[in-house]
């Protein structure tokens, strides 16, 4: 008998590229500003879903992941790799969210998903750093949790065995199900796109895409279904208003400053020993070594 898992994703923009445009007056990200990419460790967590679905046939993996339109990529980006479809939850009323609001809306989806056997996410994303999200989702659907998961060393259709990357080691712990994994990056990272997934999913849509684009969606929704990637609005989730987006994020950003680091002077430096023995006594009389 398989399992069914969800997968929280997130499309986060590309913090390797940060420049003095990357955040608005109001302390939110400016998405428009920076190139958008598939979480890191939330690649790890959809390969440990994967791993799974591989050895327990009749396994579905499915993707939930909040954001504007464009995060539909994610969802695609995943069924690439093997994920079964995904849920998009976008809504001007989603914008802002911090972690609190953004564990909020992410719950009553999955609320709406239930029954399921284990949700997988990333430990953290790379533009907020904050590990909250996942576990926050856990409390508010009401189900144990696992951390910092470094490997699922075996799962039954009644619990799971995790081992646990901590500081000097690692644990390994069992919990029963449904319960939340969140994935460290020390996980085995998430194998590349399959070719024939990538052809029979390239044309995988919300309803929003295929309006805009002006497509025939009711058309292709009858004869191609798994083709259908399902958007949900704040209307489909029945939410407390007060507790979505800035409204609901009791975290402000109180003031923004750009740290851009320059040389102030540069040193040429050969191999003998004089310039090794001037290289040593600046290090130690900077306090960099010794």
């Amino acid at each position: 008998m398989g399992l069914k898992i969800i997968v929280l994703a997130k499309q986060v923009p590309d913090t390797r590229n940060v420049g003095q445009d990357a955040m608005k007056s109001d302390g939110t990200v400016n998405r428009a500003a920076l190139p958008a990419i598939f979480n890191p460790e939330d690649l790890h967590a959809l390969e440990q879903a994967l791993v799974i679905k591989d050895a327990h046939p009749g396994t579905t993996v499915e993707i939930v992941t909040m954001g504007p339109p464009r995060a539909a990529e994610i969802i695609r980006e995943a069924m690439y790799r093997g994920a079964d479809g995904g849920y998009l939850l976008t809504d001007r009323a989603f914008a802002g969210s911090d972690t609190l609001a953004t564990s909020y809306t992410i719950s009553l989806a999955i609320k709406k998903l239930m029954p399921f056997d284990l949700l997988l996410s990333g430990r953290q994303a790379i533009d907020g750093d904050t590990a909250q999200v996942g576990p926050q989702v856990a409390d508010k659907v009401g189900i144990p949790q696992i951390t910092y998961a470094e490997e699922i060393v075996s799962v039954t259709p009644k619990d799971i065995t995790v081992k646990r990357r901590l500081e000097r080691g690692y644990e390994v712990v069992k919990a029963t199900l449904p319960t939340l994994v969140t994935v460290h990056s020390s996980a085995v990272e998430c194998r590349s796109r399959n070719s024939k997934l990538t052809m029979k999913y390239k044309h995988a849509k919300t309803v929003s895409e295929l309006q805009e684009a002006a497509m025939d969606y009711e058309g292709m929704m009858k004869t191609r279904p798994y083709l259908q990637i399902t958007e949900w609005t704040a209307d489909d989730l029945n939410p407390d208003s007060q507790s979505l987006g800035l409204l609901g994020s009791p975290t402000k950003v109180k003031n923004i400053e750009n740290v851009v680091f320059k040389a102030k002077e540069t040193v040429d430096l050969d191999t003998s020993e004089k310039d090794i023995d001037f290289l040593m006594r600046e290090l130690i009389a900077n306090h960099i070594i010794g």
